[in-house]
């Protein structure tokens, strides 16, 4: 245990003995899992504290009865309101700021007397509870310790006989209290997730991770180790039946050494992944990624997504769309859950069409498909550079491997007499070099020579290079297939700011005739 004498107020106390303040932690309820360090400072406390509603019950109470003694003080603090309406002037916030000054004020006169008070919390004192609200009130002012109890969340793992998560999986813990919308992407995102503070709140956990995709996997637990304990699939569970006490698990991912095939329909999820790492992946990107059986995909893409135990992986060179799109959609027919790894947005030069398309024929038009957007890379470039794009854009793909350089030469003359800043994708490879200088000298029968010219390689990856040069300056040899370009209006300003940075920039509006 770390004791905790902070402030300067504590220092100044030197000169007088005074109590000392325990934050003590109970578990979740059964009595014999109260930590031996727990009951020996119960038993020892001149003061007990405790935290209960109006009808004076308290839980951590009824756990710690068989280490009271008898003897000692017992401190009820109890809550003025317990549901969101009061008619204090500072709202619902206001009337339990006021309680929290009043008790810690009750709890510092003890202390003051050189008693030492035990404040009883349900679970861990730290972890979402009543204590907490003490601690930051008193013990930067008194010699303090806090013993750590068993959460809820271990509590209602063990009931389960779940692992909450294994090898590099990670847990998020989501009070039910979010809005809605809020929740759904918390749960979307993650790998295994607790959800807490059910009861009002469970008819919008429930959508939440329904609109998630998580609902089949969803675990209730109510009053682990507690009397009136049950468990069952979250989607049995009837509302009007969830009490406070009561949590939602989705246990680990990693899947059983005797797990069987799956049985059920497939699908097809074609998932951006924007144009870099995880930093660039939405929440719901993120929970299809991760609920897949499988992982199709071009192997460059497929290497920014995390290992994951028991998930198949499917790599494949970059040229065979097609082919990977009729695979895909074969594995999720034999009932696999199918994520085909795209990069960027994939409705924008990417797997989205060629999953699509071959999904349209026979054998795979029963194949549920859906298509998450993702970060393109048009606009993760604009941010880096200011923002180019913030009029109207034309978004053209300079490869002349599916189109004839003929269609693309009159859409590029086209968006330039229309006067649209212009988002160039795939401009130049090793087998293609010569697009880049025709499209600059295109270009440049449209516009000035100091048209803005934002050269943006690799962003969010470890080779990020974003720079602005002349129209009449864009060099060919600089631009290879992972440089977007992002060519200027007549009204792009590129601007010099104090600290030596140069920004690009469309005006939203445009000069009349």
């Amino acid at each position: 245990m770390t004791e905790q004498q902070t402030g300067q107020q504590a220092g100044q106390q030197t000169d007088r003995r005074t109590g000392r303040l325990y934050g003590v932690g109970l578990g979740p309820g059964d009595p014999s899992l109260v930590t031996v360090r727990a009951a020996e400072l119960i038993g020892k406390a001149d003061v007990v504290a405790y935290h209960s509603a109006r009808h004076g019950r308290s839980i951590a109470r009824s756990i710690a009865d068989r280490y009271l003694t008898g003897g000692q003080i017992e401190e009820k603090l109890v809550y003025p309101i317990t549901v969101e309406t009061t008619d204090h002037p500072g709202g619902y916030r206001g009337a339990l700021d006021d309680f929290y000054e009043e008790a810690s004020a009750r709890l510092a006169a003890h202390l003051d007397a050189g008693r030492n008070v035990v404040v009883l919390a349900e679970g861990d004192p730290l972890f979402y509870g009543s204590y907490q609200h003490m601690h930051k009130r008193l013990a930067h002012r008194y010699p303090t310790e806090v013993v750590p109890g068993v959460t809820s969340v271990s509590a209602a793992a063990a009931r389960l006989g779940s692992a909450l998560v294994e090898a590099e999986e990670t847990l998020t813990i989501i009070p039910g209290t979010l809005p809605e919308e809020e929740l759904a992407a918390r749960i979307a995102s993650a790998d295994s997730a607790v959800i807490m503070k059910l009861g009002r709140t469970f008819p919008a956990v429930r959508r939440a991770l329904e609109r998630a995709g998580r609902l089949d996997d969803a675990q209730y637990v109510e009053r682990a180790f507690m009397d009136g304990e049950r468990t069952l699939p979250l989607a049995e569970v009837e509302a009007d039946t969830v009490p406070y006490f009561s949590v939602a698990v989705l246990p680990s991912k990693v899947a059983p050494l005797d797990l069987p095939e799956p049985d059920g329909p497939g699908e097809v999820v074609v998932v951006g992944t924007g144009p870099a790492g995880p930093l660039w992946l939405t929440p719901e990107a993120r929970g299809a990624l991760a609920a897949a059986t499988d992982l199709v995909g071009y192997t460059t893409y497929l290497d920014r997504v995390p290992v994951r135990p028991g998930q198949v992986r499917h790599g494949s060179d970059n040229k065979v769309e097609s082919v990977r799109a009729e695979f895909a959609l074969d594995l999720a027919r034999r009932g696999r859950r199918v994520a085909v790894v795209s990069s960027g947005d994939p409705g924008v030069f990417a797997m989205a069409t060629a999953v699509l398309e071959a999904a349209g024929e026979d054998p795979y038009r029963e194949v549920p498909v859906r298509v998450l957007p993702g970060m393109t890379a048009a606009h993760a470039a604009a941010s880096r550079a200011g923002a180019p794009l913030g009029h109207d854009y034309a978004v053209v793909s300079l490869s002349d491997r599916l189109k004839p350089w003929e269609v693309i030469a009159r859409r590029l003359r086209a968006a330039a007499e229309a006067d649209l800043v212009l988002a160039l994708y795939n401009p130049g490879s090793k087998s293609r070099t010569t697009q880049v200088g025709l499209a600059r000298d295109l270009m440049l029968e449209y516009r000035g020579a100091d048209t803005p010219v934002v050269m943006a390689r690799d962003v969010g990856g470890p080779t990020e290079r974003v720079r602005t040069v002349r129209l009449a300056d864009l060099d060919p040899a600089e631009v290879d297939m992972r440089t977007l370009l992002l060519i200027g209006s007549s009204q792009t300003r590129l601007v010099r700011r104090g600290n030596d940075t140069e920004v690009v920039w469309t005006p939203r509006r445009y000069p009349e005739d």
